[in-house]
């Protein structure tokens, strides 16, 4: 397999299983890349190797024995540190909670180890998990391996960065306004939202959370390969008794028609030209699989961004105004002073409006997709920011803020959205984000295939400081 943190988790997984390389070959070489190369890039922030080895060996003895080692026999996973994971501080960056220690797993963690992944270290997380860059008090800044210039994205930034440079094959991340999504573009990746209860979740190492996190924050896996996404989906969804919200539906829902409308900047947003032209590549290359690609406008994505602020503002109002103040991050004071300004107190009548306002909106998306099954459209309408641009100052916030409208958008309406790699411009990744019905992540995968094979897979790279 030559080095094997080269490989897909596809790839792995099916040498394991086959008995052509044990589990915990996998895991070593995979712990010995982490250890070369991760404190270059700062991705994993929490390690613990025994506990792998002996998770690998497990496996090992499963299949040995003729038991199924799993869909995911012996794959490296990482897991951001704002999820539960036994025996494991859940910090979320935070200084006040690096003691939190999980007692259980959250259940996307427990799906994984059902499958016979081997999680080799949890990944780093800007403060509250609040940005779409990776710093913080506790754990240090996450550079990006591709370009330590460039943001590895956020909040699952370190779950980016980790799969770029090969310290596992699969990481977990979280989204709620583009944290998996963001980081997959920025390191160069591909990058899954699914759609809300798809994949199961629950920290009980905390009380559960307010509405606004209830209805738009999802987990989902960050890969090299489409193989690898679907792969991971498949894993980690599922229904669970912690999770009301989760639910029993098949990935596969049939038959759809290879229709796509084409939204080069949606809601008139400002998109660079080699984000446009990243767009025109990958139409053109749906048009030569046989899909009708149209360019168009969908719903408002403004209005869906709006109300996924005021949803995500009130739950950092009821649950985090203290936690901010005291943990006295001044990068998430200051990001979170730009997203409340202007914005109306969280009082009782402004939640029960944009919840009222959501289903409105939702309706309007539903009869979209009802024409066409697909939307492509930025990931970002700029290439990756340089590292640490929106606290540079409050210009440098709102250009961001505007940028990242496409991703803010899609939480609000409990739609899925794929973030596809199709390659760089110049020394920064780029890509191109797609979009369809809720349940519909077979769409996802089925366009964004087809996408890979014209620009090439994701490739594993090392920072030329390690």
């Amino acid at each position: 397999m030559g080095d094997i943190w080269n490989n897909t988790a596809t790839e792995i997984a099916a040498a394991v299983q086959r008995g052509e390389i044990s589990a915990e070959e996998v895991t070593r070489a995979h712990l010995d890349r982490i250890e070369q190369v991760n404190p270059a890039i700062n991705a994993i922030v929490q390690q613990f190797p025994d506990e792998a080895l002996a998770e690998a060996r497990a496996i090992d003895v499963r299949r040995t024995a003729g038991e199924d080692p799993g869909p995911l026999a012996g794959v490296p996973v990482t897991i951001k540190v704002n999820v539960d994971q036994a025996g494991q501080a859940t910090t979320n960056g935070l200084t006040l909670q690096k003691d939190l220690i999980a007692a259980t797993d959250s259940p996307v963690v427990a799906n994984l180890r059902k499958a016979g992944a081997v999680i080799v270290g949890r990944t780093n997380t800007p403060a509250f998990s609040l940005r779409w860059f990776t710093d913080n008090d506790l754990h240090g800044q996450t550079l990006n391996p591709r370009n330590p210039a460039l943001t590895p994205g956020g909040s699952s930034g370190g779950a980016g960065a980790a799969v770029a440079a090969g310290l596992c094959a699969i990481g977990h991340g979280t989204d709620i306004a583009g944290s998996v999504r963001y980081p997959a573009y920025a390191c160069g990746l591909h990058g899954l939202r699914p759609s809300l209860g798809r994949v199961p979740a629950r920290n009980a190492s905390a009380a559960d959370r307010f509405v606004g996190a209830q209805l738009m924050a999802v987990s989902g896996p960050l890969a090299r390969s489409m193989d690898d996404i679907e792969l991971a989906l498949r894993v980690m969804s599922g229904p669970d008794p912690e999770d009301p919200w989760a639910l029993p539906v098949p990935i596969d829902q049939g038959p759809f028609a290879k229709h796509a409308v084409l939204s080069h900047a949606p809601d008139g947003m400002p998109v660079a030209a080699e984000v446009t032209a990243a767009l025109n590549a990958a139409a053109d290359t749906l048009r030569a699989a046989g899909w009708t690609v149209t360019e168009g406008d969908p719903p408002s994505m403004r209005d869906a961004a709006a109300l996924n602020a005021r949803l995500w503002m009130a739950e950092n109002h009821m649950a985090a105004r203290e936690a901010l103040e005291n943990e006295g991050n001044a990068a998430a004071l200051f990001v979170t002073a730009q997203m409340t300004r202007g914005m109306k107190a969280p009082g009782m009548d402004n939640l029960m409006t944009a919840l009222r306002d959501r289903v409105t909106l939702m309706r309007d998306w539903q009869r979209f997709f009802a024409q066409t099954p697909l939307l492509l459209c930025p990931v970002s309408g700029a290439l990756p920011f340089p590292q640490l641009e929106d606290i540079r100052s409050e210009d440098a916030f709102a250009a961001v803020y505007e940028a990242q409208l496409p991703q803010r958008a899609v939480p609000a309406l409990a739609l899925p959205g794929l973030s596809v790699a199709t390659g760089f411009a110049g020394d920064a990744p780029v890509g191109v984000q797609l979009i369809s019905a809720p349940y519909r992540e077979d769409v996802l995968l089925a366009a964004g295939r087809v996408i890979e094979a014209a620009n090439g897979a994701p490739e594993v790279c090392s920072p030329a400081s390690a």
